[in-house]
């Protein structure tokens, strides 16, 4: 009994012992081991920012927060300067080869050049902002700064603002505390924005979305005209954007291959949207209550994952699955997202394929594709290395500005750029430069941890000084003008000059303030996948620009 009293005191006993370890040696304890200190500020943020506050979080910005509020302790409470760097590079780069494809979409299409137009125009509105904020409010050139950055909610800004700086012989860590003011504010600013917007503007296109998701129907030929040609020329020349199954001629059952021509009577398995499905049933013939997708047959459908290197990056028509298995892909997931592949989707590793095929070539398909998920665990660290050490050396050359100034890409800009350009290419030859979604997400978050409690640490003690006795409040209400005068222009010039959707012009403000929190707001606004377009559309433009007009503003305020 004795020993059981004992062990029962023993938890309490415990916890008096480390409530009364004097807080000195919980400082050096953490000043001597910063990997300690960098794995207990992200158990401490990380949590804190999934708790939803109206609707919305902080999700990991709220690293930055706990390493400010652990950094403000004590003056030796700072993570190694390489902490953050090496998070600044993974981030940016990450970012840079997931946007590239969606950057360049969006140069060549006429609607997102003028959508862009609009967010640069803004971007350059806000910029003019600060600068008269700087003047009236007498701030420093390196505080204006980060108070940019923390309005538009974008990191990279505030990692290029640093790396000039660090260049300039004026390292400083003003930008961090501006930025952490400010940021709050860019993210509740925006999201009032648009529930304002939601009340006041009157877009010319209706706000009932459209059904979105990917769904089968099986027609009934009827139409002549749909037996006229093959089906890979009967979709070409209609452009249809769905993809076809399985076809049913009596008895038998075949894959649709696009060397196929149709005829009356047939059944044919339709996959795609469902008002695209709507056209082209219609065009085809006429939708059958008939199921030729179940049953015993001698077709097999598979969901097969893409490891093989050879295969990504690769367009699916250069892979003529028809020829070589006398298979088809009826649907491609990325991420959490289903759409339907044709011969310039571009595959990338992690897709996953819904290939259609006869059972004995089923075999030889999966193994074309891979279909392991240990291979995509495994980074090719040569192709990584190499665009970051390309992306390194561009944001060391110096670019001439008007006046004698010299401008740098530098850590942020360098490896976005880049990234974006690999991105987009996917492979040179046998090298492929992208990285399966799930290992790119991975180290994008990876990446931004660390830096954020690397400048979090380094800022806490400036930070708390500023707030108390720098005129903390000053800067977050110039953040609030600034933020709501940028998410104000764009909802207004975007529903009245370029008439856009609801769905679309609030992705679009998403995108501009590069603010995953305020795209997630509008998708439940919205109650559709709308947002995302408008989103994809100004992200990598609004990174861009962003990245250099917070270093122009510098040199210019200096």
């Amino acid at each position: 009994m004795h020993v059981e009293n004992r062990l029962a005191r023993l938890p309490s006993a415990m916890t008096v012992q480390l409530l009364l370890i004097p807080m000195s040696s919980v400082v050096r304890l953490l000043a001597e081991n910063p990997l300690l200190l960098l794995f207990l500020v992200a158990a401490i943020g990380y949590p804190i920012g999934q708790c939803r506050l109206a609707g919305t979080n902080l999700g990991v910005g709220a690293v930055l927060f706990a390493g400010l509020a652990i950094g403000a302790l004590d003056p030796s409470l700072k993570l190694p300067e390489m902490v953050y760097l090496l998070g600044l590079v993974l981030f940016v780069y990450t970012v840079g080869l997931a946007s590239g494809p969606s950057f360049f979409a969006a140069l060549v299409s006429g609607r997102g050049i003028r959508i862009n137009v609009l967010v640069i125009v803004v971007l350059a509105t806000a910029a003019g902002l600060t600068l008269a904020m700087q003047r009236v409010l007498h701030l420093s050139a390196p505080m204006a700064a980060g108070m940019f950055a923390g309005t538009l909610t974008n990191t990279p800004t505030l990692a290029a603002q640093l790396d000039f700086l660090r260049h300039a012989g004026a390292d400083s860590a003003e930008p961090i505390v501006a930025y952490s003011l400010t940021y709050p504010v860019g993210v509740l600013g925006a999201i009032v924005a648009l529930m304002i917007a939601r009340r006041q503007l009157r877009p010319p296109a209706p706000l009932e979305p459209e059904r979105t998701g990917i769904t089968m129907v099986v027609a009934r030929v009827t139409n002549r005209q749909a037996t006229s040609e093959p089906l890979g020329s009967l979709a070409a020349a209609q452009r249809w954007r769905v993809s076809l199954g399985r076809f049913k001629r009596g008895d038998e059952l075949r894959v649709a291959t696009p060397d196929v021509r149709l005829r009356v009577g047939d059944l044919v398995t339709v996959v795609g949207p469902p008002s695209e499905i709507a056209r082209i049933v219609a065009w085809i013939g006429e939708a059958s209550a008939e199921r030729i997708d179940r049953g015993h047959s001698d077709l097999d459908l598979r969901r097969i994952v893409v490891s093989n290197r050879a295969v990504a990056g690769r367009e699916l028509g250069d892979l003529d699955l028809p020829g070589r298995f006398g298979a088809v892909a009826t649907r491609l997931r990325r991420g959490d997202v289903d759409f339907v592949p044709d011969d310039h989707t571009v595959i990338e590793p992690g897709d996953r394929l819904r290939v259609l095929a006869h059972r004995d070539a089923i075999g030889d398909v999966t193994r074309f594709f891979g279909d392991s998920y240990r291979a995509l665990s495994e980074i090719d660290v040569l192709t990584f290395s190499v665009g970051c050490a390309l992306g390194l050396g561009l944001g060391l050359v110096p670019i001439p500005l008007p006046g004698g100034l010299n401008l740098r890409l530098g850590l942020a800009g360098g490896p976005l750029i880049v990234a974006l350009v690999l991105g987009r290419l996917g492979r040179t030859g046998p090298i492929l430069w992208t990285l399966p979604f799930s290992a790119n997400l991975t180290l994008r978050q990876l990446g931004l941890i660390l830096f954020l409690a690397g400048i979090g640490t380094r800022a806490g003690d400036d930070f708390v000084h500023y707030l108390v006795h720098g005129g903390g409040l000053l800067v977050f209400a110039a953040g609030a003008g600034i933020t709501l005068a940028a998410a104000t222009l764009t909802l207004w010039a975007g529903a009245t000059l370029l008439r856009l959707p609801f769905g679309l012009l609030a992705g679009t403000l998403a995108g501009l303030q590069t603010q995953p929190a305020v795209l997630g707001f509008a998708i439940e606004q919205t109650k559709d996948e709308s947002p995302n377009v408008g989103y994809a559309t100004v992200y990598p433009v609004a990174m861009i620009a962003k990245v250099l007009i917070g270093q122009i503003l510098l040199a210019v305020m200096r």
